[in-house]
């Protein structure tokens, strides 16, 4: 018969295959079984929401975790965390966050990227940039990951000297900037096309191969700045 291991191991299955749906039936199924369900079932109930974009339902889950007398760990915050910034429910995630601080969980970097991207996708710009230096200062170390999230949200609200800040972080953390970090950081320069073909010099010499989204950005810089000169001169 099916044990609660068997259970937790198709919810996860489940999960990773977006079938959010299955794996809340299965749940279901679990506890009309008298199973009990632990950490371990509520981790991929969770996590299934999340891959399925369910962020009310995965707190829905935490909540009745708690009822249960189960904590949730660092495997479950991290999903309900991502369920929320995939929603853009930035606050939800930052909320999660440091609810998960005060129960003295330590957040990874699956924790912290969630929350920096959960920022980052509402324009957060100044919240992400927070969250990303409080991810050193607790020893935490940023991926790459990390950097391109946070250059990301410098792209959205124009922050082109925080951008260029940042990938002068990733070289300093021995880090290779990839051409997602190239073109966020291009489109954070907008009109500062000096700089756009400094990072596209960056880019050559790495020998990366710029795809269309880093050309755009040269070209609309390159626009704005022959549009600029164009005026100056009448």
């Amino acid at each position: 018969l099916p044990n609660t291991i068997i259970y937790s191991s198709a919810i996860s299955a489940c999960g990773k295959c977006e079938q959010w749906r299955q794996a809340l039936r299965l749940f279901a199924e679990a506890c009309r079984a008298n199973l009990l369900p632990d950490i371990v079932t509520y981790s991929a109930v969770v996590s299934a929401y999340e891959k399925g974009e369910q962020w009310q339902r995965a707190l829905g889950v935490l909540a009745a975790l708690r009822k249960d007398a189960l904590s949730p760990n660092t495997i479950t915050y991290n999903a309900a965390i991502s369920a929320c910034e995939k929603c853009g429910q930035w606050q939800q995630a930052l909320g999660l966050f440091s609810t998960m601080q005060i129960a003295v969980l330590s957040p990874d970097a699956i924790s912290y990227n969630a929350a920096i991207s959960a920022c980052e996708k509402v324009g957060q710009w100044q919240q992400a940039l927070s969250l990303r230096a409080a991810m050193q200062s607790s020893n935490v170390v940023p991926n790459l990951i990390t950097y391109n999230v946070a250059i990301s949200a410098c792209e959205r609200c124009e922050q082109w000297q925080n951008a260029l800040g940042i990938i002068t972080a990733v070289r300093n953390a021995a880090l290779r900037p990839d051409v997602i970090t190239y073109g966020a950081a291009i489109n954070a320069c907008g009109e500062q096309w000096q700089q756009v073909f400094g990072l596209l010099e960056s880019v050559h010499r790495a020998d990366l191969l710029s795809n269309v989204i880093t050309y755009s950005g040269e070209i609309i810089a390159c626009e704005k700045h022959v549009s600029s000169q164009s005026r100056h001169k009448r």
